[in-house]
């Protein structure tokens, strides 16, 4: 602001000396009143603008968050028009926030990281974590060098990297879940397309072009979603008929009558999956089911097991009947054989 001033100086005394050289004989008159308040309003104004980049920068690294009783302070003096003094606080604050701001933005990035990492993605595609490593590495050396601002925008990018990164494992997972369940029997179509989208996308991120890719990344999300809800729905109606299924041949082999209790169990777990299956719940149904057809199968084998435990012991009292008569006869015979 002194530099602005003693330009302003200079210009007026040059204009003093232009005046006196063309009335050399005219005595020497004080500056008129117009004057003044124009070099009034240039100094005020000098001092704003300083004042206001100050405080930008301030903002720049959220000093306002990480100081507020003392940004109260300087907001007040700037608002009074003491701008040589809020200017010389506004840059104090920031240099205070730099190391808060930086470490802030460490740990929001070693956080993506971590999740990023987390979901097993970049054990298949470490490049890009590579990458991401590498534009966090030059935030910090940019940091250390103390060009603040660039380091600034470059940790941003990183951030956003990550986060970018963690999007596209979101589409992978979904991915290898819908294969996984063998869900791409019920919607091949629709797999196809997502996978040719997310294809798009991957070739976008190595251009570049993350508008793009991150369009395409979007797009494949909801195509590998719609795979995996209309699997869920085919799905259920499957279960629901193996379970069914099952039911009807605990029925006919008389399981609600010699497993009744266990019968009973899988009952209960066929219309609770009936319900969910009612309300469109359908991963929550398909389970159900799952469940009431092994309880089926169960009470099937119980009822099994006690037929032929029932038959093993016909098989022993009719040996022992048989053995009964025998004896019987074989005493009727001694004692026929010895009254002769």
């Amino acid at each position: 602001m002194k530099k602005n001033i003693v330009s302003i100086l200079i210009i007026l005394s040059i204009l003093a000396l232009t005046v006196v050289s063309c009335k050399s004989t005219a005595p020497a008159a004080p500056a008129p009143e117009p004057v003044k308040a124009a070099v009034a309003a240039l100094v005020s104004n000098a001092g704003k603008a300083e004042a206001d980049q100050a405080r930008q920068k301030a903002m720049d690294f959220e000093s306002n968050k990480y100081f507020p009783s003392e940004w109260l302070v300087s907001e007040a003096k700037y608002n009074a028009g003491e701008y040589d003094a809020s200017a010389a606080e506004y840059d104090a604050l920031m240099k205070k926030s730099i190391p808060l701001y930086a470490q802030a933005r460490e740990d929001e990035i070693m956080a993506a990281r971590e999740q990023l990492i987390a979901t097993g993605f970049t054990e298949y595609f470490p490049q890009y974590l590579e990458n991401a490593d590498n534009m966090a590495l030059a935030a910090h050396d940019q940091y250390q060098a103390g060009d603040y601002y660039n380091a600034r925008e470059t940790a941003a990018s990183a951030l956003n990297e990550y986060e970018t990164l963690h999007g596209g494992a979101k589409v992978y997972l979904t991915r290898q879940e819908v294969i996984d369940r063998g869900f791409t029997q019920y919607d091949a179509d629709n797999f196809l397309k997502a996978d040719d989208v997310a294809q798009g996308a991957i070739e976008a991120f190595d251009a570049n072009d993350r508008e793009k890719a991150l369009a395409s990344m979007e797009e494949a999300q909801l195509r590998y979603n719609l795979v995996l809800s209309n699997g869920w729905t085919a799905y259920a109606a499957d279960r629901k008929a193996a379970a069914a299924e099952e039911r009807e041949l605990a029925i006919a082999e008389r399981a609600s009558i010699a497993s009744r209790d266990t019968f009973r169990g899988g009952d209960a777990l066929y219309y609770e999956a009936e319900e969910l299956l009612a309300a469109e719940k359908y991963p929550n149904a398909a389970l159900k089911y799952i469940d009431s057809e092994a309880v089926f199968a169960i009470s099937r084998k119980e009822t099994e097991e006690k037929r032929l435990r029932a038959e093993e012991a016909i098989r022993i009292a009719e040996e022992k009947i048989e053995e009964s008569s025998g004896s019987a006869t074989e005493a009727e015979r001694i004692i026929e054989g010895g009254s002769k």
